[in-house]
């Protein structure tokens, strides 16, 4: 916890009170909101749900509930200093109640908190981005190039496919980190499929631009081309033409542009379950890994991940983090869109409430998998699943694509 937290409050570095309570974007609360969210459910959870003390800062729950008030209406927000000092009390109080806590029936919660707030910091680190990329004319001139394996802009990764031999294997979860939509762990039968060894770059989309995608109806589902009628665009969100990020995992993209790209070529989205077997199953030991290159919690060497870089890189930058099937970057880079929809599995059970899965099981999200650059490693597991409205373009999002034996 006191880790994950170090990384969160990193997070403030440079960041003025202007920018901590303005909204960047419709979609997403203001940056500072998010730090109080962050007190406030783990206050909410341990001190009163769990210790059974009396709410602390209750002049908040209004404000940082996730029910609480719209996201447009969440910029009139303490100083700086005034949630520093909400973060550290309710921390403070936490510890406390951990010394003597019955952590063998409380274990799953204290692990779900730790993820809530990778997942606010991961949503923090790429608002921040979006207050930067408003700034500048071309976003990839704000990003500073991290410590991650250079590979010349020379040395292009292939379009290979790698086949996915039919079989059963297991999707899911079960561990204590498992979040309630991962849960339960079940076997899964496929036929042979091909899913392409790396994410599509922004050197491959271009391809798809020049030869005029956004403007032929014919790559297009009919969601898909009513969607780009109602948002006429040319380009993904965040787009550069410096040929240097033509290794680079194309993202900013809604999940329409990448079905569109995918037909383009002859191919499609996979499903999550195709997705899943690809990253984590390793058919000769016949059992599945909790990321693709193994059991091993996640470091430098495997992915880029945990704001470590603080941007993209080249798509077949980590060797190490490859999984049995030779597919690159399934964990860190981009979180990856795929054909299917956000739902429960048999006997899903929610947890902690209804509000945080549930809730969006509405036929009207699909699977994103994987994780991002900016993904903490408490929430990085091949059957972590993310969720989006198709619409939806996110600087954190691209994909890859799969086919199947016709």
């Amino acid at each position: 916890m006191a880790q994950c937290r170090r990384g969160t409050l990193a997070l403030l570095e440079g960041i003025d009170q202007k920018t901590f309570c303005r909204q960047a974007h419709p979609d997403f609360s203001p940056v500072g909101w998010h730090f109080g969210h962050i007190a406030f459910t783990e206050a909410y959870w341990i001190l009163e749900r769990s210790a059974w003390l009396e709410p602390v800062f209750p002049e908040y729950h209004q404000l940082f509930a996730a029910d609480g008030l719209p996201k447009e209406e969440r910029q009139n927000l303490p100083t700086l200093a005034e949630i520093y000092d909400y973060l550290d009390t309710v921390r403070t109080q936490v510890f406390k109640y951990l010394e003597t806590a019955p952590l063998e029936r409380q274990e799953r919660l204290w692990r779900w908190l730790i993820q809530h707030e990778s997942q606010h910091g991961e949503t923090i680190a790429f608002v921040v981005q979006l207050h930067r990329w408003q700034l500048w004319e071309r976003p990839q001139e704000i990003w500073v190039r991290g410590h991650a394996a250079h590979i010349p802009s020379s040395v292009k990764p292939s379009s290979e496919m790698m086949e996915i031999p039919a079989g059963e294997f297991e999707m899911g979860n079960n561990s204590i980190d498992a979040m309630d939509n991962e849960r339960s762990r079940h076997r899964v039968y496929l036929d042979t499929y091909w899913i392409e060894r790396y994410p599509v770059t922004c050197g491959e989309y271009r391809i798809f631009i020049e030869a005029g995608g956004y403007q032929n109806e014919r790559w297009w589902s009919v969601a898909g081309w009513k969607w780009l009628e109602e948002n006429p665009v040319a380009l993904p969100l965040y787009w550069s033409d410096d040929p240097t990020w033509d290794n680079h995992p194309v993202c900013g993209v809604s999940w329409y542009e990448a079905e569109a790209y995918a037909r383009f070529v002859g191919k499609r989205l996979p499903t999550e379950a195709e997705w899943e077997k690809a990253a984590s199953w390793d058919s000769i030991a016949g059992r599945g890994h909790t990321y693709p290159w193994g059991d091993a919690t996640p470091n430098l060497h495997h992915c880029n991940h945990d704001n470590t870089v603080g941007q993209t890189t080249p798509v077949n930058a980590y060797p190490q983090g490859q999984s049995a099937y030779g597919c690159y970057d399934m964990l860190g880079n981009v979180w990856e869109w795929t054909a299917s929809w956000f739902g429960g599995y048999e006997g899903f059970t929610s947890y902690p409430y209804r509000g945080y899965s549930q809730a969006y099981f509405d036929g009207q999200h699909r699977v994103l998998k994987g994780s991002s650059w900016a993904t903490r490693p408490w929430a990085m597991r091949s059957s972590f699943r993310n969720w989006y409205y198709p619409s939806v373009r996110q600087i954190l999002a691209g994909f890859r694509c799969a086919c199947g034996r016709d």
